[in-house]
C-alpha cells in the first residue's frame, strides 16, 4: 500500500508542480507521524525527498522519528533554508497550502526562486477518508467520551455551576487517557441552552433546567465530538417534545448516511422533520461535519447549501441536529458516524434517551 507521502506525490503531475510545501501542523503529522505545531517548521515533499525543516528544539525528537521517507533539517531560518533546498533539488514549481498566512506568503514570495502555486485542501482531502487505524483511534475517543458523559450524569447536581461540570469532566477525561480537549467544553443550562455555542459559565444549574453538554477530546491524536442533552428534574413539556423531535431527526439522518449521498440531501432528511414540527427557524446551523486529527475536517459542514458535498466511504462525520428556543432552552444531540457503502457505523455508544437527574 502506498504511503501518504507517496499518494501526495502521485498528484504532482496533475497539479503541474514538482514539490509541495506543507505548513499546517496537523497535515505534517498526518503525512509523517511527527508532531510539529503550526509555525514551528515546514515539510517539503519533492519527487524524491521529504524534508522536515525545523530548529534545534526538535533535534532529539527527529532522531527518534522512525521513518524511511523523511529526513530532518535543523535551521534558524526556515524559509531561507527552504529556498536553498529547493535550488539544490532543482525545484522549479512549488505548490503550497493556501492556509499560509499573508505575512509568511509575502516572505516566501520575496525569497523563493521557484514559482509558487497555492492549493486548497490537498492534504485535507486526503485526511477526509480514514484508514482502519484512524477509525479505531476515533472509536477509542468516542468510547471514552461516552464514559465521560456517564460520569457527568452520576455526579452532576442542582447547585453546581456550568464551569464546575466542565472542569470535573476535563479532569476525568485526562485521568482516563485523553491528552486534552479539542475545543472548549460547552455546558449550557436553562436559558443558556438556547445558545448553540454558549460557553461554560458561572451560571448555577437549577432544578427544572435542561442542560446541553458538548465536548471533544483527543485520544491517541484523534478527537471524537459528542453532544448530549439531559434534564435536571422536571422540565417544560415543550422541551420534552423538542427532545423527541431532535432525536428522531438525528436517527433519520444516520439511517440515510451512506457513500455518495449529497450533503444537502442528507441534511434535509433530518431538517424536514424539524420544519414539519414548526421549528425551522430554531435550527440555525448545519447538520454536521467531519472529524479526525482536528474537530473540524472535511466535509467542513453539510447543510442546505452544500450541494457539492458528497459523502465518501470511511469518512467520519458528526450528526448533530438541534432546536434552540429563546428564553426557554434548547436541545442538541450529536453522534459520530463512520460512512460506508451500506449501513453506517455509529461509534458514539452513549444512550440518546432523555436522562433525567432527580
Amino acid at each position: 500500500m502506498a504511503s501518504r507521502i507517496e499518494r501526495l506525490r502521485r498528484r504532482f503531475k496533475d497539479m503541474y508542480i514538482d514539490a509541495f510545501l506543507v505548513t499546517n501542523g496537523d497535515n505534517i503529522k498526518y503525512l509523517t507521524g511527527f508532531s510539529l505545531p503550526t509555525g514551528d517548521g515546514l515539510l517539503l515533499v519533492t519527487e524524491q525527498q521529504s524534508v522536515l525543516i525545523t530548529d534545534q528544539r526538535y533535534q532529539l525528537a527527529l532522531e527518534e522519528l522512525d521513518s524511511n521517507e523523511v529526513v530532518g533539517l535543523l535551521t534558524g531560518d526556515y524559509y531561507q533554508s527552504l529556498n536553498e533546498l529547493c535550488q539544490g533539488l532543482q525545484v522549479t514549481v512549488m505548490g503550497f497550502e493556501d492556509t499560509l498566512t499573508y505575512h509568511d506568503y509575502d516572505l516566501l514570495d520575496e525569497i523563493m526562486v521557484a514559482d509558487l502555486v497555492p492549493f486548497e485542501n490537498v492534504i485535507g482531502g486526503m485526511r477526509a477518508v480514514k484508514d482502519q487505524q484512524e477509525i479505531a483511534a476515533l472509536e477509542r475517543s468516542a468510547t471514552l467520551m461516552s464514559k465521560g458523559y456517564q460520569y457527568v450524569l452520576e455526579n452532576v447536581h442542582v447547585g453546581m455551576t456550568e464551569r464546575t461540570v466542565a472542569n470535573q469532566l476535563d479532569f476525568w477525561m485526562k485521568e482516563h487517557g485523553a491528552s486534552g480537549g479539542s475545543f472548549s467544553t460547552i455546558v449550557a443550562s436553562g436559558v443558556n441552552a438556547a445558545k448553540p455555542h454558549a460557553t461554560a459559565s458561572d451560571k448555577v444549574i437549577a432544578d427544572g433546567d435542561i442542560v446541553i453538554l458538548d465536548f471533544g477530546y483527543f485520544v491517541n491524536g484523534y478527537t471524537a465530538d459528542m453532544t448530549r442533552t439531559f434534564a435536571m428534574g422536571s422540565i417544560d413539556p415543550e422541551l420534552r417534545d423538542v427532545y423527541q423531535i431532535v432525536n428522531n431527526a438525528r436517527q433519520a439522518v444516520i439511517e440515510h448516511a451512506k457513500a455518495g449521498i449529497n450533503g444537502a440531501t442528507l441534511d434535509q432528511v433530518g431538517r424536514s422533520l424539524i420544519e414539519e414540527a414548526g421549528y425551522d427557524d430554531e435550527f440555525n446551523h448545519g447538520m454536521g461535519h467531519g472529524i479526525g486529527l482536528a474537530v473540524h475536517e472535511l466535509p467542513a459542514t453539510y447543510g442546505p447549501a452544500t450541494k457539492n458535498v458528497h459523502l465518501q466511504a470511511n469518512q467520519v462525520i458528526t450528526v448533530e441536529p438541534g432546536i434552540y428556543i429563546p428564553e426557554l432552552g434548547g436541545v442538541r444531540i450529536e453522534d459520530d458516524v463512520v460512512v460506508t457503502h451500506g449501513e453506517p457505523q455509529v461509534i458514539t455508544i452513549a444512550s440518546t434517551d432523555l436522562q433525567i437527574i432527580d
